[in-house]
């Protein structure tokens, strides 16, 4: 049974390509040249569908998709019933954190319990780790630059991924609290899991020997 497996562009495709070589699928196109949405690999029972990273979910858990790889950000955002999530692989790594302007007391603001504006994409994110906090914040949904936001004053801060924090500093801004450490997970359609056991468990296992092996 031929199996589908669902991708973004960008960073978490190219760190997946080691993965997927492991488990012997090469893709016959490369999706940041090729105009192609659905890629054939070097096995004939395996081809990859190319999806916004955010959509990764949606596709894997309704059967669009087999299998599908996404960040914990994106999990953190999207109804996961459906999903079997076996295999953390360790990649595309990085960090959801507060951050707002050099110049903001950012603690003082905490300390007093002021209502704080917060620009972000990642709504419900955002809202379960404020409402924990007890804190009063007022949610601004954007989809481009956050970094924009509270040096425009459109919001007093940010829920955003941070890598190198190279962006934060050539902004004026600072990371000021961690939400929670980043990586991309195996998703698996739990169905698909079921009926195409025989062809989709070689796969975790594979994926499951590469990520521990850090390769």
């Amino acid at each position: 049974m031929a199996i589908t497996i669902a991708l973004s562009k960008g960073r978490i495709f190219e760190e997946t390509l080691p993965l997927l070589d492991e488990a012997a699928i090469q893709p016959t196109d490369d999706p940041e040249t090729s105009r192609k949405l659905i890629i054939a690999t070097s096995r004939p029972d395996v081809r990859l569908i190319i999806v916004r990273a955010s959509d990764v979910p949606t596709y894997v858990r309704h059967g669009a998709a087999d299998l599908g790889i996404a960040g914990r950000d994106v999990l953190m955002e999207h109804d996961t019933a459906g999903l079997y999530m076996p295999v953390d692989l360790a990649i595309a790594r990085c960090r959801m954190m507060v951050a707002c302007r050099d110049d903001f007391d950012y603690e003082a603001h905490t300390r007093r319990g002021a209502r704080l504006r917060v620009a972000t994409k990642y709504i419900q994110t955002a809202r379960e780790h404020f409402a924990a906090k007890g804190m009063h914040v007022d949610l601004i949904k954007l989809y481009g630059s956050m970094e924009l936001a509270p040096l425009t004053g459109l919001s007093d801060a940010i829920v955003d991924l941070v890598s190198s924090g190279n962006t934060l500093k050539a902004n004026r801004l600072r990371a000021v609290e961690e939400i929670a450490a980043i990586s991309s997970r195996l998703i698996i359609n739990r169905a698909a899991l079921k009926l195409k056991r025989a062809e989709v468990q070689p796969l975790i296992d594979t994926f499951s020997r590469s990520a521990g092996s850090g390769t």
